[in-house]
């Protein structure tokens, strides 16, 4: 995809928007709810900035955008938000959907945020980014972020007592379930970042494949 592909471009854009809505709607149902319960706004931005889905979705929202003002970012950064946006889809739906029942207006933020969102900046990613750039080499790069994320939910967990997920309380289940938790969380991550590399020289040797003119 190159600057001037305007298709694309209005998709990206399309997705931005319905990203910051979902982040927007959520910051503003967190705050409600945590002055409700007698916290703070800022307490609640905290705890807001505390999920893996709310940073993913940022990412993934300031790609799309990018991308819709013709600034495309590196293939890394794209494959990057894209695994990180998949990961939080699946790992909701298989592990934290059964959890809880959200109504009203919070229904409606955790749909985009957990199953729109990712499903069209996976779709989005299939269609239009730009093939054969991602390398084995970009897959412990990525596996930064979520490391990092981890390592951030554990120090601030054992300074306030708050986690973000049922599955990292080390307070609940304790350290050792916790770390095993993350190893399976973090092979995940692994395993759907070498899917994603091989998707991309795939589909990359499928395009020079193609006969010229060809869908």
């Amino acid at each position: 995809m190159t600057a001037t592909d305007q298709g694309p471009r209005a998709i990206a854009g399309v997705i931005a928007a319905l990203g910051w809505f979902a982040l927007a709607l959520q910051l503003v149902l967190i705050i409600a709810a945590t002055r409700a319960a007698g916290g703070s706004a800022a307490g609640a931005v905290l705890n807001y900035l505390g999920f893996f889905t709310i940073l993913t979705n940022i990412l993934v929202a300031a790609v799309m955008t990018t991308t819709a003002l013709g600034r495309p970012p590196s293939a890394s950064l794209h494959g990057a938000a894209t695994l990180s946006i998949a990961v939080v889809g699946l790992i909701y739906s298989l592990v934290l959907r059964s959890i809880w029942d959200p109504q009203g207006w919070q229904k409606v933020a955790d749909a985009l945020l957990h199953d729109v969102v990712p499903v069209l900046a996976i779709l989005f990613w299939l269609a239009f980014a730009r093939r054969g750039a991602l390398k084995a080499s970009d897959i412990p790069v990525w596996l930064v972020y979520p490391l990092v994320f981890f390592a951030c939910a554990m120090a601030r967990g054992a300074v306030d007592g708050w986690y973000p997920y049922p599955f990292l309380d080390a307070g609940r289940i304790g350290y050792r379930v916790v770390l095993q938790n993350a190893v399976v969380v973090t092979a995940v991550f692994a395993a759907l970042a070498a899917v994603l590399v091989g998707l991309d020289r795939g589909l990359a040797r499928l395009g020079r494949k193609s006969p010229p003119g060809s869908a």
